[in-house]
């Protein structure tokens, strides 16, 4: 194509014309695919799946880094229960079940 419209042949231009149209008529399906309806709506659901899964890593994330944290606080480095915590969180726990269990009796009754 580097050569000027003077000095190309009919037969040229024609393969020049030809080559032009082919590349518009690619251009134009792969438009075609890009504006279609179901790859519109596929991109809109890739898009959403990757935020929730970015969402729910993170979520995972701080969970885990929660429950790590609460560990640590029963839990030694060795893995041993550490037990000036373990007993009295017990007691409390044990105490709110009781009193949830009794509120409940007297709600029935």
């Amino acid at each position: 194509m580097a050569e000027t419209s003077d000095t190309r042949t009919p037969a040229q231009i024609e393969a020049d014309i030809r080559a032009r149209r082919e590349v518009l008529a690619d251009t134009l399906d792969e438009i075609g695919v890009r504006v279609h309806p179901k790859t519109i709506v596929g991109d809109a659901k890739a898009k959403v799946v990757a935020n929730v899964d970015h969402t729910l890593g993170r979520a995972y994330v701080q969970v885990n880094r929660v429950v790590s944290d609460v560990r640590a606080q029963f839990v030694d480095e060795e893995g041993a229960p550490r037990l000036e915590r373990v007993v009295p969180a017990a007691l409390v726990v044990v105490g709110v079940v009781g009193l949830l269990a009794l509120g409940a009796r007297r709600r029935r009754g």
